[in-house]
């Protein structure tokens, strides 16, 4: 019963890897000039990355029951990305959104360790 579990979260964190790749290709187009990739970016983020990382949580509670530390890492995960999206900054004064840049670099680090 724990194998379809497991690779769900597997999957799930491919998605989350592979979402935060397109966030980061999205911000780098933004950054260059072009204009809608900004509302890409946010909507990559909320729509995919972020739901995906609550779910690699959930999904691990039924895969990994009593293996805390695999939970840990799971839950990790989600209260990584939750912290990320806080620090996103103002576009005012978009030099106070280094901190969200950097917790996505953490993001893809933890993710891979979830898909571990």
């Amino acid at each position: 019963m724990r194998r379809p579990f497991v690779w769900i979260s597997f999957v799930l964190s491919l998605l989350v890897i592979a979402g935060l790749v397109v966030q980061l290709y999205l911000i780098a187009a933004w950054i260059f000039g072009s204009g809608g990739a900004l509302d890409a970016h946010k909507f990559v983020g909320g729509a995919v990355v972020h739901p995906a990382e609550i779910l690699v949580f959930l999904v691990a509670l039924g895969g990994w029951w009593r293996t805390w530390r695999n939970i840990g890492v799971s839950f990790a995960l989600a209260l990584l990305g939750t912290i990320q999206v806080f620090f996103a900054g103002d576009l005012k004064d978009p030099g106070n959104g280094y901190v969200h840049g950097l917790h996505g670099g953490l993001a893809l680090f933890v993710a891979a360790l979830a898909a571990y």
